[in-house]
């Protein structure tokens, strides 16, 4: 069921939000030049794919979880992004694709060794990553990897149809922080 909603919501939003996704990439080449920003992250089962997302930083940034990231590397266009979570919606595409769901743990990349270890543990790889979640909403991010696994793995373990549209809710309504970057975020 939960599928379903992704395929319809992510459809629906890839396609009505393309005016705003197309005024979004323009002004990302005036800001960064390279306006779309993909990185391999670690995906359901531990299968490799490639998130999109809006580039919020400098095309020269060193490729980090965002609480490792310097915050001067935001750009001023970035920063909107971030605070807005506009530079979220390409990630519709992965979640159209089946790579990513809605709802579910924030993909993390490969070298976050003790995230991957502490989710594996407790069967959270199983689940497609996802836009949003019980940790994202309680401002939890990849700097505590042990509280985010545990958040992570008691989403999983109690969601429902109705949690799933809950924290969707919370997000669009601006309940988090999203990845944040330490310093003038």
């Amino acid at each position: 069921m939960i599928r379903l909603f992704d395929l319809v919501f992510s459809a629906l939003g890839l396609l009505l939000g393309f005016p705003l996704l197309l005024v979004l990439v323009v002004i990302g080449f005036f800001d960064t030049g390279s306006p779309i920003f993909r990185q391999e992250r670690v995906g359901r089962n531990k299968k490799p794919f490639t998130l999109v997302k809006f580039r919020t930083m400098k095309k020269d940034t060193a490729s980090v979880a965002s609480h490792l990231a310097s915050a001067d590397a935001i750009t001023p266009f970035g920063r909107l992004l971030r605070r807005t979570k506009l530079d979220e919606l390409p990630q519709l595409w992965n979640v159209l694709k089946g790579e990513m769901s809605l709802v579910g743990p924030r993909p993390c990349l490969f070298n976050q060794d003790e995230l991957i270890a502490q989710r594996e543990s407790r069967g959270v790889l199983s689940a497609r990553p996802g836009i949003t979640g019980l940790a994202q909403v309680n401002d939890i991010d990849m700097s505590t990897p042990v509280l985010l696994a545990e958040t992570d793995e008691k989403m999983l373990k109690s969601l429902t149809v109705g949690a799933y549209f809950k924290y969707i809710l919370m997000t669009v309504s601006g309940k988090g922080a999203g990845d944040r970057v330490p310093g003038k975020e």
